[in-house]
């Protein structure tokens, strides 16, 4: 996986989060996942289609994603209801959105597809590349998120 992949989702993530949670978040230590998967429980699924193709995904836990939701909503929430699912699914298109529109920047035209939050731990997510984590840790929780891209190869002919 190409480094020009890699930055603009980091740079989005940590931009996005600073300005949500109004701290700026740390990053862990990477690791590189052959078989994605997420050992959270809260897991925003976006896909990037174009010059660019492959899944990112961004997990936390149930008390993380809430806290996060209440932030972005402005008030305590006392579940992981179907509006603070969709705080967490613009934070994921916030995040995404912004990294495709780096991307497009830098000469790789990508689009994004709608996100889905998946709920659950240990979820196997089939991807095209191997992932390489990125553990965020923020005011909220942690974050890990979970980078599967690789440049599109041209059809034969």
């Amino acid at each position: 996986m190409k480094i020009e992949f890699i930055e603009p989702f980091l740079r989005a993530a940590f931009e996005v989060l600073e300005q949500v949670l109004e701290e700026r978040p740390e990053r862990g230590q990477l690791s590189m996942r052959n078989a994605t998967f997420t050992s959270q429980q809260v897991t925003i699924v976006h896909g990037v289609v174009g010059m660019v193709e492959g899944s990112v995904l961004y997990g936390m836990s149930l008390v993380t994603a809430e806290k996060i939701a209440s932030i972005m909503i402005g008030r305590p929430l006392m579940s992981f209801d179907d509006l603070a699912n969709s705080a967490i699914s613009e934070l994921g298109d916030m995040v995404t959105g912004n990294a495709a529109t780096y991307l497009s920047n830098a000469g790789y035209q990508c689009n994004i597809t709608p996100p889905s939050v998946m709920r659950g731990a240990n979820l196997r997510i089939s991807t095209i590349a191997p992932a390489l984590v990125v553990p965020v840790n923020t005011v909220a929780g942690r974050l890990e998120i979970n980078i599967a891209l690789q440049e599109r190869k041209s059809p034969a002919g």
